[in-house]
């Protein structure tokens, strides 16, 4: 099996006629799908009912306090994300893609589900935010181990030409999968009304991934491994120590970490804070709260495939530094928005946002799986995109809150969202074809069972 051609950031070498999916991909690409829009609905549901998990489980006389307290609990997750990358990364490059899936996904079911059944602050005291905290480090373990995976799974079964598109229903499917909790938490506000939530109505979304787990697990057991990794398996060239051997990878690691970061900071800002940042900051009601979230998270899922499909022929890099660029515009005019804003002035700016996050985040999973090679894709791509997740996205609504709490200034979180967008236009402007070529080097050694190589051993042989 010829690899699959590996798109350059600066020019198209998709092929003129790409190949239709066959069937066993559609069945593979449509598996992985279901299966990642269930393990978001899991991990997204938290941030939606922040405001009654805080006040349930960490009791203070200030709300305000008890909401970054709750955000702290959605942060230290994420921070946990990195150890369960760490874990299942290599787990993925010696054992397989679709052993790992399994494994991540019934430990997120769990574990949310879990969170369902807690006791509150009220009837244990400091038991309770004590295995909230356990159960959101077993979910953040969990969220570390998917990304790698089912990324280098969903690009290994693309067809020519077609790892941009297909990657990007990934990043496309977590946001509904967002959307899909947060329809459920905030549709219960709305029918339920606050107090209800507050006293017990706030389990009934994490009850239900119990469920949705069970259906997700059975469709991912019926999946084949993806044909790249069973072709390493063929020829033994599986990487036997591959978290060792992906530190040999550091530039490819930091471009992917720095690229990541724009796009983690705006994914929690618009799935996860802006829900928040309406009702308690603006004071929007929770109809408008709702239908806001829903039309944003929308937008930016619908146009994430049509960013995949203009990279897959067009190239990477110029596209994602256009839209870095509009979307650090979008930030700035959705906080300054804020401070005067109303339900009617407010919609536009976080269009805005919508559109731009989409559109850039349609590609950086495309990106990341050609920087790293096959045999040590997953593990690569679990250190190196986790990290800044970590300290720019889960963190994200907990330092937006803390600042507008220290401030008093409720566009004081611009600053935040900015300096990520800076971070990873850097990223971009230094990202080179080589980078890609390398890997795709290294790929093509490992996919024919020849000697692998690092890049410091390519770049020594081509001084020789």
């Amino acid at each position: 099996m010829a690899t699959t051609p590996q798109q350059t950031p600066d020019a198209p070498t998709a092929p003129k006629n790409p190949q239709s999916p066959s069937p066993g991909r559609r069945k593979a690409f449509v598996g992985a799908i279901v299966g990642h829009l269930i393990e978001w609905y899991d991990y997204g549901v938290y941030g939606f009912l922040a405001i009654y998990i805080g006040q349930a489980f960490f009791a203070s006389d200030n709300a305000a306090v008890s909401l970054i307290s709750s955000f702290a609990v959605f942060a230290l997750s994420f921070f946990v994300r990195p150890l369960g990358g760490l874990f299942f990364g290599p787990l993925a490059d010696r054992l397989g893609r679709k052993r790992t899936l399994m494994i991540v996904l019934l430990l997120m079911a769990g574990a949310t589900f879990t969170i369902g059944l807690l006791p509150t602050n009220d009837q244990v005291g400091w038991v309770a935010p004590a295995l909230l905290v356990l159960v959101r480090c077993v979910q953040g373990f969990s969220a570390g181990g998917e990304i790698g995976t089912v990324t280098s799974f969903i690009a290994e079964y693309a067809g020519p030409g077609r790892r941009g598109y297909s990657t990007s229903w990934l990043m496309a499917t977590a946001v509904l999968g967002l959307v899909l909790g947060g329809l459920v938490a905030n549709s219960l506000i709305f029918l339920l009304g606050s107090e209800t939530m507050q006293n017990g109505g706030w389990r009934i979304p994490f009850l239900v991934a119990g469920p949705l787990g069970l259906i997700a697990l059975y469709i991912r057991m019926k999946l084949e491994d993806s044909p790249e990794f069973r072709k390493l398996l063929s020829h033994g060239t599986t990487s036997k120590a591959p978290l060792r051997e992906v530190f040999k990878w550091k530039r490819a690691l930091a471009l992917v970490a720095a690229i990541i970061t724009l796009l983690a900071s705006m994914f929690y800002l618009l799935l996860t804070f802006a829900s928040t940042y309406m009702s308690n900051t603006l004071g929007f009601d929770s109809g408008t709260t709702l239908l806001y979230v829903f039309i944003g998270s929308t937008l930016g899922a619908v146009v994430m495939p049509f960013g995949g499909m203009f990279t897959d022929k067009y190239g990477r890099k110029p596209f994602l530094l256009v839209m870095a660029f509009l979307a650090t515009g979008a930030l700035v005019w959705f906080f300054v928005a804020a401070q005067s804003a109303t339900p009617q002035t407010f919609i536009a700016p976080l269009i805005a946002v919508a559109l731009t996050f989409g559109l850039y985040s349609s590609t950086p999973y495309a990106v990341m799986t050609e920087l790293l090679p096959t045999h040590i894709r997953s593990t690569g791509i679990a250190v190196s995109y986790n990290l800044p997740v970590a300290i720019f996205g889960g963190s994200a609504p907990m330092i937006s809150s803390a600042l507008i709490a220290g401030t008093g200034n409720i566009s004081s979180p611009v600053v935040f969202f900015v300096g990520t967008a800076v971070i990873s236009i850097i990223g971009l402007l230094v990202l080179r074809p080589r980078d890609f070529e390398r890997s795709a080097d290294a790929s093509e050694r490992a996919l024919t069972g020849q000697v692998q190589i690092t890049p410091e051993r390519r770049s020594k042989q081509t001084s020789q």
